[in-house]
């Protein structure tokens, strides 16, 4: 027999190709270690410098990731700094001129990352001097919202040596730093001594208070930043889930490193007329920028305006409406006012300042009297046409047409299932002429019966297009609301017809009660019950240190509260220039679960606990940036 030798070949090659296949790596391990800094010139550290040029060399190639927003240069440069990259090197120049004896850092946070995998060099901080000591003391914190404790992430924050409040608004920070995303922030570099720390928006970028529309935060007391010597845990781990060993490092801790600023806007009266709409002839709407304290006059220039309108206002008197009764002024197609209402001066003392406006309806009087026309026309035409199909119509004496009466209808709150302290409602889309309020009838039902019952109808404060509707409404019970046609009477001719609306009440048994005890507040905190969206849905103020929510619907909810310094019911801003700090805000730190027929007490709300740590997570907008982590792939990495 004769051995193929050809075949022997082809089965050892098949064999190597296959051992090969299986040895081979897929691309080799990856990349998991973050750029290591080879050399820095200057050096870290370095002192007498006097070049404000900066390279750094790192054993890889490396990018610089959101380096605008990460990078932070102290002292702030008024000058943009140049900050560059390419290969395995970081260039920074500064453009200013260096300060003499000036401790200079540069933050990267973890800006600087390798090319290839992303993998970021964390925490990364160089500095210099331009004289003989290196600073390095830093404080350290949390900045707020003082409105509802959200972290602000991009606030610049910084100090002055120079104690008087007029630094912030005169000359720009002496170091900064930026917060991240938890609002946290550390200025790092500060020599021994006595400094004020602000916080501000900063959003023309010059590192001083001069623009009363940026945010801004302050301390009334000064900071002294001093280090001690302490002892931190450091875990290592076996693996995910197993602790090996927990050593205990020894570490220098800078002080005072706690820091909460509350940063607020200052309510600023800035006035002047927005806009003056006159949307429809009999309807005139003026639009202010800011509240008025005192409501505007009104004057026409070249008639008498007195008695001639009804106004409505809003409760800040930001907005007001004309509602205009004489036809005759009306359908002028342009009106001629003067309206004076209360401005600032340069020395913050009102005056009086007066605009003189000529509204002006989009569509003229005759395009309204046409448009009706015509609509009156076409009425008629469909009236005749469906009376001729009549077998009673007689061409002789045809049936006269009617125009139908304008209707006037009004949106009621009421419904088939009604909370036990909801409003109950009417509202119109014009002021009313008149009401006869003994054409409604509120009913409650007994068996198969309907029973009428007393009630209250009003006007719903300055809303004069609102009523409410009083009456002892039960839990669980069910009332009938009936209105007769001709009820109500517009203001421009139009007349309600005929309503009738069954209102359901729930019972007790579908809500949830909850008692709080919140030691400190006394008589003066506001307290707000929120849902998920943190939106308030009850709130009330606590009487010693106590209050209660009533026909609280099942679900999660929120606890918020503010303490009412000035007793005006609402949360009030500071002031920076008057040293006033906003009104204080807590929130109880985590949610509620309430159910139905459950009365539920809380007594462990600490006001007094940190700030930064109250607020649940739930409701945070400004969640903290994900953390760059380790993939650790190479441990999962398969081979083929």
């Amino acid at each position: 027999m004769k051995f193929d030798y050809k075949i022997l070949l082809i089965l050892i090659s098949a064999i190597l190709v296959a051992c090969a296949s299986m040895g081979t790596p897929d691309g080799g391990p990856y990349d998991e270690e973050p750029p290591v800094l080879l050399k820095a010139v200057p050096a870290i550290g370095a002192t007498n410098v006097k070049n404000g040029k900066v390279i750094l060399d790192f054993d890889e190639n490396i990018k610089l990731v959101n380096a605008f927003e990460k990078v932070v240069v102290s002292p702030p440069q008024i000058q943009m700094p140049e900050i560059k990259y390419s290969g395995k090197r970081v260039t920074v120049e500064l453009l200013d001129t260096l300060i003499p004896n000036t401790t200079y850092s540069i933050d990267f946070n973890d800006a600087i990352a390798d090319n290839n995998e992303g993998n970021p060099y964390e925490n990364f901080a160089y500095y210099f001097s331009t004289g003989e000591v290196v600073d390095t003391f830093a404080v350290s914190g949390t900045v707020l919202s003082a409105d509802n404790l959200e972290p602000i992430k991009g606030m610049v924050v910084g100090i002055h040596s120079c104690l008087d409040d007029t630094a912030f608004i005169r000359k720009p920070f002496e170091r900064v730093s930026r917060t991240d995303s938890r609002g946290h922030f550390v200025i790092k570099g500060i020599a021994p001594g006595n400094y004020r720390l602000y916080a501000l928006s900063d959003a023309n970028q010059n590192f001083m208070f001069d623009q009363k529309s940026e945010q801004v935060a302050f301390m009334k007391t000064s900071i002294s930043p001093f280090a001690t010597e302490a002892i931190r845990p450091d875990t290592v781990w076996r693996d995910s889930i197993t602790i090996d060993t927990i050593r205990y490092i020894q570490y220098t801790r800078f002080q005072p490193d706690d820091i909460v600023l509350r940063a607020f806007k200052e309510e600023l009266f800035v006035q002047y007329l927005v806009k003056n709409p006159r949307e429809e002839h009999n309807k005139q709407k003026l639009f202010f920028a800011s509240p008025n304290k005192e409501l505007p006059v009104i004057e026409g220039l070249d008639f008498d305006i007195k008695d001639t309108y009804i106004l409505e206002k809003t409760a800040k008197n930001d907005t007001l409406t004309l509602w205009f009764k004489d036809s005759t002024l009306y359908r002028a197609d342009t009106l001629a006012l003067k309206v004076t209402y209360k401005v600032l001066d340069s020395l913050g003392a009102f005056i009086d300042r007066t605009d003189t406006i000529y509204p002006t309806p989009k569509r003229t009087w005759d395009k309204v009297l046409k448009r009706e026309q015509e609509k009156y026309e076409n009425d008629l035409k469909e009236f005749m046409r469906k009376a001729k199909r009549s077998p009673d119509y007689d061409e002789n004496n045809p049936p006269q047409y009617i125009p139908k009466t304008k209707v006037l209808k009004p949106r009621f709150t009421g419904s088939s299932s009604m909370d036990v302290n909801a409003n109950v409602q009417f509202m119109f889309d014009e002021p009313l002429l008149s009401l006869d309020t003994s054409a409604i009838t509120v009913s409650i039902k007994s068996d198969t019966l309907w029973v009428p019952i007393e009630y209250v109808f009003r006007q719903n404060g300055d809303n004069i297009r609102t009523y409410d509707l009083f009456a002892e409404w039960r839990p669980g019970e069910t009332y009938l609301v009936h209105v007769d046609s001709a009820t109500f009477k517009g203001l421009y001719g139009g007349v309600s017809e005929k309503f009738s609306q069954e209102m359901k009440f729930r019972t007790l048994e579908e809500y949830a009660v909850l008692y709080l005890t919140i030691p400190g507040t006394g008589n003066n905190a506001m307290v707000q019950l929120l849902n998920s969206s943190e939106k308030v849905v009850q709130e009330i103020r606590t009487e010693n240190n106590t209050c209660a929510f009533y026909f609280i619907k099942p679900g999660v909810y929120y606890l918020r509260l503010f303490i009412d310094e000035n007793n005006n019911g609402k949360w009030d801003t500071g002031n920076f220039e008057k040293g006033i700090q906003p009104e204080k805000v807590y929130y109880y730190n985590r949610p509620l679960e309430l159910r139905a027929l459950f009365e539920y007490s809380q007594d462990d709300w600490d006001i007094n606990q940190p700030l930064d740590q109250q607020k649940p997570l739930e409701i945070t907008k400004q969640k903290p940036d994900k953390e760059k982590k380790k993939m650790n792939r190479n441990a999962t990495r398969k081979f083929k």
